[in-house]
């Protein structure tokens, strides 16, 4: 049996506004989206078959409310994407990395590593309305230590993570990459995320 005769994976993404993609024009604009039309069917096809992101979600959140969805929806792989919320909130990051624990081995019940896969949080204080969150410097050092944080987690349980943070730090000086609400990314930025992210999804899923 060949790759592309292969049934889609079920994809489910988990996460906050970043994943659900909070004041992007349209839903193909999600990154989610864009990952799935960007792989194709070749190696073998994602279907989305839930985007359970949800605007102001923390870690916490995610384990409350996304994991109980997941029986229910067959899951063939899964994206994580969560943090930003937690470092708005001031959860302490020894909280953070208990909840990112108990994620990623829920997740490890259902599935191998391979069809789990991290993404790292951008930094919004880049963005025109970083401000409005909290002081940007010590938010922007939260946010790098949070991302060192799970992407620590995840490597420990040979979780693949894809680190996207540098990609939205150019929303700085190109407002491309910047939403309508001058706070999350764009469409754009996230097909600059996609660029990243599917050549590591395309090796996970082809075997």
């Amino acid at each position: 049996m060949t790759g592309s005769s292969q049934a889609p994976l079920r994809y489910v993404a988990l996460g906050d506004s970043y994943t659900i993609g909070t004041a992007t024009r349209s839903p193909a604009e999600r990154w989610p989206d864009q990952l799935v039309a960007r792989l194709g069917s070749a190696p073998r096809a994602l279907e989305l078959v839930a985007n359970l992101g949800v605007n102001g979600f923390t870690s916490r959140d995610v384990i409350d409310v996304q994991l109980p969805e997941l029986p229910a929806l067959g899951l063939g792989f899964v994206t994580v994407l969560v943090g930003v919320n937690d470092v708005v909130q001031g959860v302490p990051e020894g909280t953070y990395r208990e909840n990112v624990s108990i994620i990623l081995d829920e997740l490890l019940r259902r599935l191998p590593p391979a069809r789990i896969l991290v993404v790292t949080t951008p930094d919004y204080t880049v963005m025109p309305r970083g401000g409005d969150y909290g002081d940007p410097a010590r938010q922007a050092a939260e946010i790098r230590t949070f991302n060192s944080a799970i992407a620590e987690l995840a490597s420990e349980r040979v979780i693949s993570v894809v680190d996207i943070h540098d990609i939205s730090l150019e929303a700085a000086a190109d407002r491309s990459l910047v939403a309508d609400d001058g706070l999350h990314p764009s469409g754009a930025q996230y097909a600059r995320w996609v660029d990243r992210i599917a050549p590591v999804v395309a090796e996970l899923i082809k075997g």
